[in-house]
């Protein structure tokens, strides 16, 4: 999805980043996200994937969610916004998505309406389906180049790893 990626899409690397919006540990992963977006800027196109746990009651509609934010023109604030209240979003629901969308000057009524007619449905299932095709299990999970990382116990060396990966990748790009 278009507003998902933080550079265009001739970046010579792509991260693709697993995410369930319900998920502390995600919460937590921003911050290094973040910094690789700023440091690489547009070398490195960074993608939310969704993977939402069963676990999470309201991660599949967080996902829908995120979709019609990302078509109204702000994925990722949204994405952020919802991943900064995992807690509430857990204790109060779809009320919680609609309420961060109104914050964000989004059409409230329109993503009401999307996660009613699950126009989104089928995005999200492909995001989850190709995830489980190359072994994600948990998020946050990272994919490099052809590597795969997992998040989802400790966020600790992922991001050097990350960076290590990317220099090797842009490195490789540039000869």
């Amino acid at each position: 999805m278009s507003d998902f990626t933080s550079a265009g899409p001739s970046a010579p690397v792509v991260l693709d980043v697993w995410f369930d919006l319900q998920c502390p540990d995600c919460h937590t992963a921003l911050a290094d996200l973040s910094a690789l977006r700023a440091r690489y800027g547009d070398r490195l196109e960074a993608r939310l994937r969704h993977f939402p746990l069963e676990r999470h009651k309201h991660a599949y509609a967080a996902a829908q969610a995120a979709e019609e934010a990302a078509e109204q023109g702000k994925g990722w604030p949204y994405a952020e916004a919802l991943l900064a209240r995992t807690a509430e979003l857990a204790a109060g629901g779809e009320p919680v998505l609609l309420e961060i969308a109104r914050e964000l000057g989004l059409d409230a009524e329109e993503f009401d309406t999307a996660l009613i007619d699950g126009r989104h449905l089928l995005a999200v299932d492909a995001d989850q389906a190709e995830g489980k095709a190359i072994g994600v299990t948990g998020t946050p999970t990272y994919v490099i180049g052809e590597e795969r990382l997992d998040g989802g116990g400790s966020q600790e060396g992922l991001r050097v790893r990350i960076e290590e990966i990317a220099d090797r990748l842009l490195a490789r790009e540039s000869v």
